[in-house]
């Protein structure tokens, strides 16, 4: 009798450890987890890189535009601050990468303009601007900006590098003109500026190209 008394004493001594020795191991095992959990949110943050950042102010307005993203397609988001009514983030995809932006009363009303200056992936770098015009300090809308190839004068001899700056309260885009049989990295036909002036459209204000200059490089 004793001995069987003791070892069933054995038998309950060996299981308390076992039991504790079992919690032990799963609480330890938590830290793991949670490691992993946080392991697989490192490549999301890299997903969102940003690839440019800029701050702009003019008339007790400011914009916050940021580029994120890798490859040809990034996001880019511009947060106005200082608009009376409606100050909601614009998101948007674009297809190329933020060079510049910059900031001016384009049309001389009170309000300011933004222009942010994209170029395209690849040798060519093809320019585009996305210009947001703000309405009597209230909102903002996007300006219209015309492809290059609706205008013949303009494009000719047009293969992309394209320049763009604020002068004064014009647009003012510049790029080298290639003659027949140019290769890319070798233009021989001088340089080409064009200015923009702001007008205001049917639906919304345009861009119209104004005056034409080529000159030797």
């Amino acid at each position: 009798m004793k001995h069987l008394k003791k070892v069933l004493i054995t038998l309950v001594v060996a299981s308390t450890i076992i039991a504790c020795k079992n919690e032990k191991e799963k609480q330890n095992s938590e830290p793991i987890e949670n490691n992993a959990d946080l392991s697989t949110e490192k490549p999301i943050a890299e997903d969102q890189k940003i690839g440019f950042q800029k701050t702009l102010s003019l008339q007790n307005i400011t914009f916050e535009i940021k580029a994120s993203g890798e490859g040809s397609i990034q996001q880019l988001s511009i947060q106005p601050e200082g608009l009376e009514i409606d100050n909601q983030k614009i998101t948007l995809e674009i297809e190329g990468q933020v060079t510049n932006a910059e900031i001016e009363d384009l049309n001389s009303d009170g309000s300011p303009e933004i222009l942010i200056y994209i170029v395209s992936a690849g040798s060519g770098s093809y320019g585009n601007v996305i210009g947001y015009s703000v309405n009597n300090r209230k909102s903002m809308s996007q300006i219209y900006f015309p492809d290059l190839f609706d205008n013949k004068e303009a494009s000719s001899g047009y293969m992309g590098h394209d320049e763009f700056a604020i002068m004064e309260t014009t647009l003012v885009r510049r790029f080298p003109v290639y003659n027949e049989g140019d290769t890319n990295n070798n233009p021989t036909g001088g340089l080409r500026q064009i200015g923009y002036k702001l007008k205001d459209g049917e639906a919304s204000r345009v861009f119209e190209i104004g005056k034409i200059y080529d000159f030797d490089q």
